[in-house]
């Protein structure tokens, strides 16, 4: 919808990476420059802040503190995992959106997720739509999982994959010193897509990573694991490092993770993952005697910003400018996307994907890049992943100590 003028909504929601905030940059400074965008709100703990009319006023933030968000980690408005349900089932959370839409004149809404926030987005994109309430709705992506569709890759993934990468050539040099055995079992994030672990290659690269990488791409057998660390310790004088993702399961679909608990579930109904490195690691110490460390990555890899690749930084901030520019010129009931242009030398460019496309499809480690028996990744993968994870990029220091960004958070006044 073109000629639009009024308020922009921003939100963040799902887990935290340490780019995030760096969409958020983007869209905060691209709308306060806006002649169409008479005032930019940014809703706190991301759709709930629309719904309790709970959100600042960016306006009245200064503007270093707003660049500086480039190089904070998290969600500065803080996050949340809620799951609208379908508007044919119930439509009360729609109808109060439209109605805080309207009291505040907001013509533009953003939101900053993954593939649930991309669902969320499409929702309310098509119920203001069938409203007749004229708003232009802008997917804008994030995810370390580097799962979202129709995208080369997520804002979020390649810092994470960098820290990983560094962290497994770390844990190498640490854990091959002595002259006794030890198997170190490492734990990335990633429930269906091993992006994740998959950065474990790049320290392949070095010559400092891992024997054994494990995807949930291909069914897990802890049978076939205790043999494959035997047999990388009989050939490397007992030691073996094994990255795994989080969300490995066998041929039944059965979570690793859940060998020793059921677990709990969030909010989306999916299961609370992680522990799979602690229990993999003490079945190799039954089966073989060996000292076995599990180490479990967890939030570290999501919110390392001083091992952030300065190609994300900037990527992520000009995907947040890209979508201010979109929806102020008329698109609506889009995601903004990376393309990678083709040739030898790196380089991207923006383009819109529809909603509904972006919404709740994953994409997945191709399965032709998984090799030896699910056991490693190909060279493919880190010809693809080597150019996101370069430069750097960190926050400034006072006291030698990262000055991120500090939001007044001033609420709006409520109506």
């Amino acid at each position: 919808m073109k000629n639009l003028k009024g308020a922009l909504m921003f939100a963040q929601s799902g887990g935290p990476t340490s780019v995030i905030n760096s969409s958020a940059a983007g869209v905060f400074l691209e709308a306060l420059d806006s002649e169409a965008i008479t005032a930019v709100y940014g809703a706190a703990h991301g759709i709930k802040g629309v719904l309790d009319e709970n959100f600042y006023d960016i306006g009245k933030e200064d503007r270093k503190e707003l660049e500086l968000l480039k190089y904070t980690p998290s969600s500065a408005l803080g996050s949340v995992r809620y799951k609208l349900k379908d508007a044919s089932v119930d439509d009360t959370d729609y109808k109060r959106i439209l109605e805080v839409f309207k009291k505040y004149n907001v013509r533009f809404f953003m939101y900053n997720g993954g593939n649930d926030s991309m669902d969320t987005c499409n929702k309310i994109s098509k119920y203001l739509q069938k409203s007749g309430y004229e708003c232009n709705v802008i997917g804008v992506p994030k995810t370390i999982d580097n799962d979202l569709y129709g995208t080369d890759h997520c804002p979020g993934y390649a810092s994470a994959a960098r820290y990983i990468a560094t962290t497994v050539m770390e844990i190498n040099l640490d854990a091959k010193v002595y002259d006794t055995p030890m198997v170190c079992v490492i734990e990335a994030m990633g429930r269906n897509a091993g992006w994740l672990t998959a950065a474990a290659k790049l320290a392949n690269a070095k010559g400092l990573g891992a024997d054994l990488i494990y995807l949930p791409e291909v069914p897990f057998s802890v049978d076939k694991f205790i043999e494959d660390v035997k047999a990388v310790c009989a050939k490397n004088n007992n030691k073996c490092i094994a990255v795994v993702s989080e969300g490995i399961h066998d041929e039944n679909g059965k979570l690793i993770c859940e060998l020793v608990s059921e677990g709990a579930r969030d909010s989306f109904g999916h299961a609370q993952l992680g522990g799979v490195a602690t229990t993999l690691a003490n079945i190799i110490k039954e089966k073989t005697g060996f000292k076995t460390r599990g180490i479990e990555l967890s939030l570290m890899q999501r919110c390392g910003a001083h091992l952030a690749s300065a190609t994300d930084v900037e990527e992520t901030f000009r995907a947040g400018r890209e979508a201010v520019k979109a929806a102020v010129a008329g698109e609506t009931d889009k995601m903004v996307c990376y393309v990678r242009k083709p040739g030898d030398k790196y380089e991207i460019e923006y383009k819109l994907l529809p909603l509904e496309l972006a919404a709740n499809t994953e994409k997945k480690v191709p399965l032709e890049w998984i090799t030896d028996n699910g056991t490693n990744i190909s060279d493919e993968y880190v010809k693809y992943a080597m150019p996101l994870i370069q430069g750097e990029a960190k926050a400034p220091l006072e006291d030698s100590l990262p000055r991120f960004a500090h939001l007044k958070k001033v609420l709006v006044e409520k109506k």
